[in-house]
């Protein structure tokens, strides 16, 4: 007889639970820090009500963690322990290195790709699409509330993160830029991804963050 108030198919003496539990945990590890619940559903086929009761238990019992900005999910703590390595999460080996994964990106987006770093709180820039050169360099690195990815950083400052900004250019009209939170293993902000896009695409920054969803946690391991 199942306890009221509990899913029967979920509860940890039944095999199935367990073993879509497993699966959910090795899709997390594959796919990296910040895969979506949809993201999951998708690769592993199971309907979004089981993966979402899957992940409402593993995010309780610390085997999983929400990311801060509720981006997506990352391994826990109790996942690091078992593997031997407390307080660290684990994170499959990177396989590119972060030009190879904005080569592809750039070959599928019409407009700029670029990537900035923030380590230690300080926006640097990493990669600068050579076919969509920024318009103004200096005041970027200068200004934070100048792009984009400036206001990553500010939201970051305030306390307030976001999974990305959207702004359009003053200084050349009909363009815009989107900017993408790229986060580690244990949520904090490391980066960000900007695309440089006409203006009429900004209208869906949902639509955007979801074109980057999987490349998003690739940049993160690879900028470890």
């Amino acid at each position: 007889m199942s306890q009221p108030g509990r899913d029967p198919g979920l509860t940890g003496r039944q095999p199935g639970a367990v073993h879509g539990a497993l699966s959910v945990l090795e899709e997390v590890a594959r796919v990296g820090p910040g895969v979506t619940a949809q993201q999951i559903s998708a690769g592993l086929g199971l309907p979004r009500a089981t993966t979402y009761r899957l992940l409402n238990l593993l995010v309780q019992d610390e085997y999983l963690v929400r990311l801060p900005d509720l981006a997506g999910f990352a391994l826990g703590r109790k996942v690091a322990l078992l593997a031997g390595v407390a307080g660290l999460a684990v994170q499959p080996e990177p396989q590119d290195a972060p030009h190879d994964i904005l080569v592809e990106l750039r070959g599928r987006i019409r407009g700029g790709v670029h990537l900035a770093s923030f380590r230690e709180g300080v926006l640097e820039l990493v990669d600068v699409d050579p076919d969509f050169p920024l318009s103004d360099e200096r005041r970027m690195l200068s200004d934070l509330t100048a792009s984009a990815l400036g206001g990553l950083l500010l939201a970051e400052r305030r306390g307030a993160p976001v999974p990305y900004v959207a702004v359009f250019d003053g200084s050349v009209p009909g363009r815009g830029c989107f900017a993408a939170a790229i986060r580690d293993a244990q949520g904090s902000l490391v980066a960000g991804l900007a695309l440089a896009l006409p203006s009429q695409r900004l209208g869906d920054p949902e639509a955007l963050l979801e074109l980057t969803a999987a490349d998003r946690p690739r940049l993160a391991a690879a900028l470890r």
